[in-house]
């Protein structure tokens, strides 16, 4: 029974660090969770991609579980050993302490430890695989899980059909479509010129960097201007002015990192892009026509199912890395031709339908509900497995 004074309000762990791809959609919803006033704290890694991003929500409850990727190498699977059996110590503590109603893992390093010490404490689990090929946590542990969701037409083996709901990937509730002129005005772009942005996920992408310095001439010959996302530690801020063929000159910016995607993918005509989930389900929110380059050695080939799902539900085209020679060609094809471009931004704005963040959201509160004796501001006492407010 609810206590006088407020409404009940339920506890949410959220382990999604380790890539754009796994926090953003936590971050997420974490916002669509404490919008309807439950508490959710988000387990991020110690990687720098994480501290970077969640610098934008100061008011985010954070704290850092230990964790490695999973490898066969010697070191390297010594490291994740020993970094598994540090978040197993750290996931029963935190547990302990906060006493969650419900622990959501969305994939990699970050949710193993988590998601088994969450089963013996006998706390309803839920987990979400935004990619077309589950990857190896999800499959792993999704027997574990009291809710698993997956993306529409996707299944999974040795899961309780019951269990499954299908679901887009939650986007951030600051990412929306913002009117073209405006966005590109504020990146210091000229509306007059098309704009190509290379965006290669939140830790970037070497092959198209190259691929883009080695044709900035040639784009700026056509007037076509370039923002490109090199990622963390792959270069610093760049701003070049190229002459076109007419005798002018178009700017060419690059960055490591961009925390203002709706601006970013709103001021592209065009986007050249790897195929994670993240990205892809930013590009739908934003309307936002691309070619997805599969990033060739993602685990299980997840990128290439992601990217053919995409270009069959008319958001775009994709493009082996091995052809990448023809990526001029198809840049030029579509960034001049208005007609499709307009025709892959309805099929765009037809997918975002898929994204049902509520549907999410009403579901977890069901999966809370046994726990729902917690009234809002009720006690949250700090102790040694308190997670902080802000990263570290």
């Amino acid at each position: 029974m609810p206590a006088p004074g407020g409404p009940l309000m339920s506890r949410f762990l959220i382990a999604c660090g380790g890539t754009g791809g796994h926090l953003s959609p936590g971050i997420a919803l974490a916002q669509g969770l404490a919008a309807r006033g439950h508490e959710a704290t988000l387990l991020i890694s110690h990687k720098k991609v994480d501290a970077r991003l969640l610098e934008k929500y100061p008011a985010l409850r954070v704290a850092r579980i230990p964790g490695a990727p999973f490898t066969l190498r010697p070191l390297g699977f010594l490291r994740f050993v020993w970094q598994f059996a540090a978040a197993f110590f750290f996931s029963a503590r935190i547990i302990r302490a906060w006493r969650p109603d419900v622990i959501v893992g969305f994939g990699g390093f970050t949710t193993s430890g988590i998601i088994i010490v969450a089963a013996l404490f006998r706390r309803p689990v839920a987990l979400h695989e935004a990619n077309r090929v589950p990857g190896r946590a999800i499959r792993v542990f999704g027997c574990l899980a009291r809710r698993l969701y997956l993306p529409p037409g996707v299944s999974m083996p040795g899961v309780r059909r019951s269990a499954v709901r299908h679901a887009g990937l939650p986007v951030r509730q600051e990412i929306v479509r913002l009117p073209r002129e405006a966005a590109q005005t504020r990146l210091g772009f000229d509306p007059s010129h098309k704009v190509l942005v290379i965006f290669g996920g939140s830790q970037g992408a070497s092959s198209l960097n190259r691929w883009v310095r080695n044709r900035l001439e040639r784009l700026a010959g056509d007037g076509i201007q370039v923002c490109c996302v090199t990622g963390l530690g792959k270069g610093g801020d760049e701003v070049r002015e190229v002459a076109t063929g007419a005798g002018g000159a178009v700017k060419a910016v690059f960055l490591p990192f961009c925390d203002d995607v709706a601006t970013l993918l709103s001021a592209a005509d065009l986007v050249v892009s790897r195929a994670g989930a993240g990205t892809i389900a930013e590009l739908i929110r934003c309307a936002t026509p691309a070619i997805l380059v599969p990033f060739p050695r993602a685990a299980n080939n997840h990128q290439w199912a992601n990217a053919r799902f995409f270009e069959q539900q008319g958001g775009g085209l994709v493009i082996d890395q091995e052809y990448l020679a023809d990526l001029d060609r198809e840049v030029r094809d579509i960034i001049f031709n208005d007609w499709l471009l307009r025709k892959f931004r309805a099929n765009l704005q037809r997918m975002d339908r898929a994204n049902l963040l509520d549907l999410i959201l009403d579901d977890l509160e069901g999966l809370a509900a046994p726990g729902l004796a917690r009234p809002a501001g009720g006690s949250s006492s700090p102790s040694p497995a308190e997670p902080r407010k802000q990263p570290a």
